[in-house]
């Protein structure tokens, strides 16, 4: 699949399980977002994020992948560290937050009930995907948080899980002189229980900064 995919699309409504439960969650935050969440960040860009999903009250509320949740925290603090983004918190959509050279998503766009797409769901966002890795050119870098964004970067990219199996701090060279680095999420979960530490989520951005040459 590499070097097709599809555009995102603001108004999809394919997944009928995730079109109604963001009506639902519409009817009870009106202010909310509430819609497929865009990706965020540089137009020209050599690192690409991938996540999972929109969190509840981020970034279906605010519309900016991981922002306005805990999983941002450590994140955009991350990114600042290495020069990727010029601010080291996203607060809001609005803000004054800028990406450098980086590009934030998810691979799946749309809140899924108890932060679990369907496989089926994954697999029909994947054309998003396949478009915004497409657009990050040879030699650029992936980084993949969890293994279903692991697995949506495979997808992508026509590649077989059993050729690039997920680990933290793994590394796989992907078509185009790509490089997918795996890290675990930055959810609330994983940083509190120590899975995941700062110290161990900076070495995923230094190296990725190392591979992108500085």
């Amino acid at each position: 699949m590499d070097g097709t995919g599809e555009a995102f699309d603001p108004r999809c409504r394919r997944c009928p399980r995730l079109a109604r439960h963001l009506d639902q969650v519409r009817a009870r935050h009106p202010e909310y977002h509430c819609a497929p969440v865009p990706p965020f960040g540089s137009a020209r860009f050599r690192l690409l994020v991938v996540g999972l999903a929109p969190g509840l009250h981020g970034a279906n509320r605010t519309g900016r992948p991981f922002t306005g949740d805990h999983a941002g925290i450590l994140l955009y603090r991350t990114l600042h560290q290495h020069g990727f983004a010029t601010r080291a918190e996203s607060v809001s959509a609005g803000d004054r937050m800028r990406l450098r050279g980086c590009r934030i998503t998810n691979a799946v766009k749309c809140l899924p009930p108890g932060n679990r797409p369907e496989p089926a769901e994954a697999r029909r966002c994947n054309a998003f995907l396949a478009a915004e890795i497409a657009a990050l050119g040879r030699g650029g870098v992936v980084v993949a948080l969890g293994t279903i964004a692991h697995s949506a970067v495979l997808r992508a990219l026509g590649v077989r899980a059993p050729a690039a199996r997920f680990a933290h701090g793994a590394e796989h060279l992907l078509p185009g002189e790509r490089r997918l680095l795996d890290s675990y999420h930055c959810s609330r979960y994983n940083t509190n229980t120590r899975r995941l530490t700062p110290a161990m989520f900076d070495r995923i951005f230094a190296r990725a900064r190392h591979l992108l040459g500085g």
